[in-house]
């Protein structure tokens, strides 16, 4: 087997460690500006697949095949993002005689639909969120948008009917901003994913955000694993994710795992998948969707399980039969949390900071793991999303897990472009959060409040001061090692240092 990764970043990052441990040749594709990408260097072979513009590299279908046969891989893994839902593309590989390391092209048609989704679990006697079955018509007028709208009741969410990570999806609080709200969502959506069909759900007032992941093989197998709490959503975005969850007990757990595995068999599921629910606060839980790949925050359920997801879908796909306990993929060792790390300012709105990473240092010890996708001289591209890295904290409880994530933070320099590292930190000390007592909606309440910048030092300057010598001290001795840097190099270091060693 060669396997070709119909991807960039850190998940092509973490896609070749797996092939790397299985002892599986793995190709990388890369466009004009990640011709340097770390995902490039580590790779056994690369192939340039087209300029910058994902239109015309990474989403470029009939490029990414002719990739696999120039380099003689016969397996397809897509990653998440990009093409990973695209059933078209699914049905292209299989076309072209190519393993496609993921679920079937139906599978994905199918639950890819939300609307065709909620049909699915609600055949399969999975609770889902009031709302209606069916995406509205392109011409549908004001009078029946309203009459749906009334309907399902207020406050209610605007809906695309594919894709997810947020986009278009919109929050609707009084009738007068139901038609506005559709406008947008349709937009957003038909620019996101090509498909501007949306519809309408009522909204959980303060839910949790659960999800399961599971496995399916071809032997009829489903393993659903323990939960991972993902409430913790900038403008419906998540932006941290655990496991297990704070709010679901050994019961909970059992009932939501069971509901997530009947609706996977209903549609024969193979390959890893997740449904998503909302948890209410009386402890009720709704089907939401299923997203049909891999996730961002698969990493935080590897932690508690030992279970490597990447091989196991590879190994689904080669025909092995699930051998996993279905107790111990149900029980949790320790807990785990992972924070995406974006290339954005937090004190910009989170706005993108494309540019060059002029210094790294990732962090490390005991119970980190670190999910990285860039490297020292890479130029991160306005092109693509800009998640650099996942960071995971393992800790045998969850206490103890926040406070090694607080201690990861503070270890993690990421030099030249702004980074989401200090919005972490400040989000890490908040009683709330510390507390678990937070739903979906917590952070934009949170964010709505706060008016400091994130980037402020909150260490006096005796302290910088040995942080910067250090760091100093450190580059040079590196750089002096090496036979190759310069007293600026250190100085920026320095300077840097004492702007961003302890941000937030």
């Amino acid at each position: 087997m060669k396997i070709l990764i119909a991807n960039r970043g850190e998940i092509a990052v973490r896609i070749i460690r797996a092939c790397r441990e299985m002892e599986i040749p793995a190709v990388a594709v890369y466009s004009d500006c990640d011709r340097d990408a770390r995902h490039v260097r580590e790779a056994d072979q690369a192939v340039h697949i087209g300029p910058s513009p994902a239109a015309q590299s990474y989403l470029r279908i009939e490029g990414i095949i002719e990739a696999a046969r120039r380099t003689g891989a016969d397996a397809i893994h897509p990653g998440y993002g990009f093409l990973a839902e695209n059933a078209v593309f699914a049905r292209a590989c299989r076309d072209a005689g190519l393993t496609f390391i993921g679920p079937s092209p139906e599978a994905i048609g199918l639950m890819g639909s939300k609307t065709a989704a909620r049909e699915a679990a609600i055949r399969a006697g999975v609770p889902v969120v009031p709302g209606l079955e069916q995406p509205f018509a392109a011409d549908a007028s004001a009078a029946e948008i309203a009459a749906a709208g009334a309907g399902v009741g207020y406050p209610l969410v605007v809906k695309a009917v594919a894709g997810g990570g947020g986009k278009g999806m919109r929050t609707v609080e009084k009738p007068e901003e139901l038609l506005p709200a559709i406008r947008t969502a349709r937009s957003e959506a038909g620019s996101a994913f090509g498909d501007s069909a949306v519809y309408l759900e009522r909204r959980i007032i303060n839910p949790r955000h659960i999800e399961i992941q599971l496995l399916g093989d071809h032997h009829g197998t489903v393993i659903p694993f323990v939960e991972r709490e993902c409430s913790i959503q900038r403008r419906h975005q998540k932006v941290v994710e655990e496991s297990p969850s704070i709010a679901v007990d050994p019961g909970l757990r059992r009932r939501i795992a069971a509901a997530a595995a009947s609706v996977a068999r209903s549609v024969g599921y193979t390959n890893a998948g997740t449904i998503e629910f909302l948890l209410d606060e009386s402890g009720a839980f709704y089907f939401l969707e299923m997203n049909t790949r891999l996730q961002v925050e698969h990493p935080v359920t590897e932690m508690v399980t030992s279970v490597d997801l990447v091989q196991w879908q590879i190994r689904i796909v080669r025909g092995e039969r699930l051998d996993i306990d279905p107790e111990r993929a149900l029980s949790p060792h320790g807990h785990a949390i992972e924070c995406r790390i974006y290339a954005e300012d937090p004190d910009l709105g989170f706005m993108p900071s494309p540019g060059l990473v002029r210094g790294l240092r990732p962090a490390s010890g005991p119970g980190i793991r670190d999910d990285g996708g860039v490297g020292v001289g890479y130029t991160v591209p306005v092109f693509y999303d800009s998640l650099i890295a996942k960071l995971v904290a393992w800790g045998g409880s969850r206490p103890e897990a926040v406070s090694r994530m607080r201690r990861a933070l503070r270890e993690y320099q990421v030099l030249g472009i702004r980074t989401t590292i200090p919005f972490f930190l400040w989000l890490m000390r908040q009683p709330e959060y510390s507390a678990g007592e937070y739903d979906t909606t917590y952070l934009d309440r949170l964010l709505a409040s706060r008016r400091e910048s994130f980037n402020e030092l909150d260490a006096d300057d005796e302290d910088l001061a040995a942080i910067a010598a250090g760091l100093d001290a450190y580059l040079r001795a590196s750089a002096a090692a090496a036979g190759q840097g310069t007293p600026e190099s250190a100085a920026l270091w320095k300077h840097a240092a004492r702007r961003e060693a302890l941000r937030g």
